[in-house]
């Protein structure tokens, strides 16, 4: 058994949260059943999870660390920070990275588990015996999809951001690069209404469905036109899954790549260069071979005073820039074309 004395500057914490940061990849949900099933004491007692600690109480952990639940993987590389104050960061998330462990992959790496790690390592460089903060995820992106994602560092930033996402008071921009020449006018915001349910067809999978699905609302934009393409700039007003890629697709503009709403999984560059031919005896290797969505920036009110607005921006990544000025050679507007 493990016994833990209460410091001055953890007074106050709810006990799940003062856990979360003893246990940093444990999840919540394993650390709060610990507490209700008595295998988390203070002061000898058994108490509540959400029991405000006091300075000199002792919380006894009774579970050792080989009953923690896996932890989560963190990939590779580092994952790029973006912004960073004392209640929020925003991470620079890759395509191809999931934002939580996946149920079939528990050993792929993932943002969450970057975090985690990222955390850590930055509690151990500071000869801190338990994490300064916990990365709270407060919203999640695609698989595929890269870019920006915000991130809360304590209860009160996740409080305050889940009720902003769900009041609307937080802005979500995308870029997307869609199939078709949108008859947009430039410079000005249309909006998408039609609401969103699962498709009983196929599991995973989203629909239009006016009957029986969420209202459902996208702003959009023409950003940068070529021939037979359009990069669309993309607000989500709501928030359902998939939202982008279904509005989209219903509208008639798929991206370009989306082998679940559109007609392809990668790009070749001889789809689109008209008389190109690969190399004789070379395979082709696609432009691009994954979702051509990137969440480009977030803006938001900072949880701390609740007035200042911040925002961050997530540059595009090399795959989709190089495909994009591949486009503008070989596919310009029609109207410059000579």
């Amino acid at each position: 058994m493990e016994h833990l004395t209460i410091p001055e500057d953890r007074v106050g914490l709810e006990l799940d949260e003062f856990l979360c940061l003893i246990y940093p990849f444990a999840n919540k949900g394993f650390l709060r059943t610990q507490v209700r099933e008595a295998a988390v004491l203070v002061d000898g007692a058994p108490a509540k999870p959400g029991h405000h600690l006091r300075e000199g109480e002792v919380v006894s952990v009774c579970f050792t660390e080989a009953d923690l639940p896996r932890r989560p993987v963190a990939p590779g590389e580092a994952v790029e920070i973006l912004h960073e104050d004392a209640s929020v960061l925003v991470a620079n998330k890759p395509a191809g990275l999931a934002v939580e462990p996946e149920r079939w992959h528990r050993d792929a790496g993932c943002l969450s588990g970057a975090l985690l790690q990222d955390a850590v390592e930055r509690s151990d460089l500071e000869g801190d015996t338990m994490l300064r903060f916990r990365p709270r995820l407060v919203h999640r992106i695609d698989k595929d999809t890269s870019g920006a994602l915000l991130v809360a560092k304590n209860l009160e930033a996740e409080r305050a951001l889940r009720a902003a996402f769900d009041s609307g008071g937080i802005r979500k921009e995308y870029l997307a690069l869609v199939e078709g020449e949108s008859p947009l006018t430039d410079g000005e915001w249309d909006e998408i209404n039609a609401a969103i349910g699962p498709d009983p067809r196929k599991l995973g999978r989203m629909l239009v469905d006016e009957q029986e699905g969420k209202s459902s609302c996208t702003r959009i934009k023409v950003e940068q036109r070529f021939e037979g393409y359009t990069l669309m700039r993309c607000q989500p007003v709501t928030g359902r899954t998939h939202q982008i890629r279904v509005h989209l697709s219903w509208a008639g503009f798929p991206l370009m790549v989306d082998t679940l709403y559109g007609r392809r999984g990668e790009l070749l560059l001889s789809e689109i260069k008209r008389n190109y031919r690969p190399k004789r005896g070379v395979s082709e290797r696609p432009l691009m071979d994954r979702l051509t969505l990137h969440a480009h920036s977030i803006a938001w009110i900072d949880p701390l005073d609740g007035e200042t607005p911040c925002r961050a921006e997530a540059p595009l990544p090399p795959d989709f820039s190089r495909l994009l000025k591949q486009l503008s050679r070989v596919r310009p507007p029609r109207e410059w074309r000579s």
